[in-house]
């Protein structure tokens, strides 16, 4: 396993900028709203740049782990502070800076309790950005923690719509993730014998049993899926997106719900490969069960971020069926996929917000011909439709095409569901596009204002974004196969 470790410590620099915006928040007075915000777009906007850097900065050529850095931190149980990205988790730093800095620009205009809220944002992200870059065990389970813990208060204050419900449903159900995740880990570390929690040296170095790996594996999935919205452990998702605000939606749905992808796969498929080959044909089964069943609610439903949210279970479903074919061509699509569909959530999260702010309503009955009295807000509705879709020229297209390809060729019927639940997609999500911005105007949305020029920004960053992965969708792939050839050629 090639690593490679950084004369300066960028990855720690990078966590530090949400950190220290954090600590920065919090010692300034609730009253000085202007500067909170201020800060916290600089220190956000810090976390773009840097993230966005480590992206392009990462060597294609050499691939393997990059950036290293690890000092011990308890020797005697082996936890290590190890921080390093490969073609895997530098997609998803680069997503999170993005969607973290549109996030809290999306909040400009929040008035209730402003400090805590920044506060317990850069709380959450600094979990995020912990657990993307983390190689040891133990760290990636703090990290985990870290990202949920706010979510409970982010959604039961400043959320809507039975927020308290939707926050205590989120709350357990993630918990209970958690129980599975730590139980597995410690099972792993204490086979192993080898007295550590660095994933790579367990990966190289740990002989584990076929069985041992199916078991640990189980409880992996069910625990990290759980976040990723996997069937039948969905239902707190739809619902912790509802009564969210909308930046935290973004995040929720942006990033949040990744972590759980990204933990099956870092530390399940890297850890338990037999494990992970022996469940795939499961693995397979709940992703396009999920895929269907989030059309088919998606359908019925009449709040528009309701279906957002049964749209995003159907999207993630995709993200597990490439993880489930055990094919470079599937890891591909899926950590594309994670990419492509955390960047179109934030911006629907983002159009939908603006939309509610102004109306007072999701109901999708009590809208329509919202682009003539606000255009731009309803465009980045459409665009945001158009990506979910997959229309061509648009980064999720490249990454729904990829998954599949490969889920054709491993399993074909499966292959088959997926993509004509995709079509029902289409249609549902164009009808709601066609109710809630044409057809005849209302006469009380008629005075609305538009998205100003300094509320567009945010969201014009995000459709920069897909447009260029979509157009460039190489720039994503190349990087990517650096990760899933090594993985897959590496199986038993």
């Amino acid at each position: 396993m090639i690593i490679h470790y950084a004369p300066f410590p960028i990855l720690t620099t990078l966590l530090m900028c949400c950190v220290g915006g954090l600590v920065m928040i919090l010692c300034i007075p609730g009253e000085r709203k202007d500067l909170i915000r201020m800060v916290s777009a600089i220190a956000s906007g810090l976390t773009m740049v840097l993230s966005t850097w480590l992206f392009f900065a990462y060597d294609k050529t050499q691939g393997g782990f990059q950036f290293a850095e690890k000092f011990d931190w308890v020797p005697s149980m082996g936890i290590t502070y190890f921080n390093a990205v490969d073609g895997f988790s530098v997609p998803m730093l680069l997503l999170t800076g993005i969607v973290f800095f549109t996030a809290v620009l999306t909040s400009w205009e929040l008035e209730h309790r402003v400090k805590e809220f920044f506060a317990m944002v850069f709380l959450l992200v600094t979990g995020v950005f912990g657990l993307f870059m983390s190689m040891d065990l133990f760290f990636i389970f703090v990290w985990f923690d870290v990202s949920l813990f706010p979510m409970y208060l982010l959604i039961a204050v400043w959320g809507s719509t039975r927020k308290e419900y939707g926050a205590m449903k989120l709350t357990l159900y993630l918990l209970a993730g958690s129980a599975l995740i730590l139980p597995a880990i410690i099972y792993l570390v204490t086979v192993s014998g080898l007295g550590t929690f660095d994933v790579i040296a367990l990966m190289t170095e740990g002989s584990f049993t076929p069985s041992q790996q199916r078991f640990a594996f189980l409880l992996l999935y069910i625990g990290f899926g759980i976040l990723a919205g996997v069937w039948p452990f969905h239902t707190w998702s739809p619902v912790g997106h509802v009564a969210a605000p909308t930046s935290v939606s973004m995040i929720h749905a942006g990033v949040l719900m990744k972590i759980g992808a990204f933990g099956i796969l870092r530390v399940g498929m890297f850890l338990c490969p037999e494990g992970w080959q022996y469940w795939a044909h499961l693995m397979a089964v709940l992703a396009v069960t999920g895929i269907v069943y989030g059309v088919f609610v998606g359908l019925s439903q009449t709040d528009l971020k309701y279906v957002i949210g049964y749209s995003s279970v159907s999207h993630m479903g995709i993200v597990g069926l490439g993880l489930a074919t055990v094919t470079v061509d599937g890891l591909n699509g899926a950590v594309f996929q994670m990419f492509a569909h955390g960047l179109m959530t934030a911006l629907f999260f983002s159009a939908v917000g603006y939309i509610y702010d102004r109306t007072h309503t999701k109901e999708i009955a009590d809208l329509g011909g919202l682009s003539k009295t606000m255009p731009m807000a309803t465009g980045y509705f459409v665009f945001a439709a158009l990506t979910g879709i997959g229309v061509p020229c648009l980064a999720s297209f490249w990454a729904e095409l990829t998954v599949f390809i490969a889920s054709f060729q491993k399993y074909p019927l499966y292959g088959t569901l997926a993509v004509g639940a995709l079509v029902v997609s289409a249609l549902f999500m164009l009808r709601v596009v066609q109710q809630t911005c044409f057809g005849p105007g209302k006469e009380r949305w008629a005075n609305l204002s538009d998205i100003s020029p300094g509320l567009g920004i945010p969201r014009i960053i995000l459709v920069s974004v897909i447009v260029l992965f979509g157009l460039f969708p190489s720039l994503m792939f190349d990087v990517i196969q650096t990760a899933s050839i090594p993985l897959i050629h590496g199986l038993p």
